[in-house]
């Protein structure tokens, strides 16, 4: 089996992962310093790797900044939002189907930015897809007392915005940051993260680390497997012209957490969670296949 078969298959699984080293890293130490030390070692083997390859920085400072204040939305506030919303009790499977809101919100958002209208199909998964996450959380929600839920919410919106944060990175990137060397841009948008997660950690946090294996595992595993293995694949995919068939599997993102975290971590399959994830799998498919659309 060559790589450009397994590759977009093994993209996605990967990235998949991110929900589930984020609740196995949270007992060994705080979220945002965790990503503190994730995201400054990222950057510092991305810029190895640039240098090595004599890949071409940008050449503007225009460029610089872009790169930067890309990561502060892609990175900084989305997963530092996330991974601290789960370090508080939000379960994987949920912070994982709320993630695949993204592109839902991205179709909301985009005819404002680029002047194009959802066609009839595009309308009814956007629909589909918010609807999805409510018959998935809201049982959760309900059946807590009036004390409980106001501690749950606090998270649950929290990953809620961060959501909405890498909505406004993706059209941040799509706007300022068509060209360039992709090796160059991600080593400044871990940057940008740090930049966000090292002040907050600071501010909140008592940056707690247990220097011990699990934390050892879950850090590698967070700088190899997802900010540098799984980014390499993506480069490989763009130069291969496969993008689209990664694309076409993120819709097995939010069943691929909701397995992985009932297996490694107990959390429930609830029937309304299987129920929400195939709506919310459905609608953003409805959103995100290709229709022509109406301008």
């Amino acid at each position: 089996m060559t790589l450009d078969r397994i590759a977009p298959a093994l993209f996605v699984l990967l990235w998949s992962t991110g929900w589930i080293v984020a609740k196995y890293a949270s007992p060994h130490a705080d979220p945002l310093t965790f990503l503190s030390l994730r995201f400054a070692i990222a950057a510092a083997l991305f810029a190895v790797i640039t240098i090595a390859s004599h890949a071409a920085w940008p050449r503007t400072r225009a460029g610089w900044v872009h790169g930067v204040a890309s990561g502060v939305f892609l990175h900084g506030l989305y997963l530092g939002g996330v991974w601290w919303a789960i370090s508080q009790g939000v379960p994987a499977s949920v912070s994982g189907l709320i993630a695949a809101l993204q592109p839902l919100l991205t179709a909301i958002v985009a005819p404002y930015i680029v002047g194009e209208r959802l066609s009839g199909p595009q309308k009814l998964g956007v629909v589909l897809g918010f609807a999805g996450l409510a018959v998935a959380i809201l049982p959760r929600i309900l059946a807590l007392d009036a004390a409980m839920m106001q501690v749950a919410l606090v998270p649950l919106l929290v990953n809620i915005v961060a959501m909405g944060s890498v909505t406004a990175g993706t059209l941040y990137q799509k706007r300022h940051l068509q060209e360039g060397d992709l090796r160059a841009i991600a080593a400044l948008q871990y940057v940008g993260g740090f930049a966000v997660v090292m002040p907050l950690a600071l501010l909140f946090e008592p940056m707690r680390v247990e220097w011990n294996l699990e934390f050892a595992l879950a850090m590698g595993w967070s700088v190899f497997g997802l900010s540098l293995v799984s980014i390499m694949l993506l480069l490989y995919l763009i130069r291969r012209g496969q993008v689209s068939r990664a694309a076409s599997l993120t819709y097995l993102v939010p069943p691929a957490v909701a397995i992985e975290s009932w297996f490694l971590f107990g959390e429930a399959l609830t029937v309304p969670m299987v129920i929400g994830t195939l709506i919310v799998v459905t609608g953003v498919w409805l959103t995100n296949r290709k229709t022509r659309v109406i301008v």
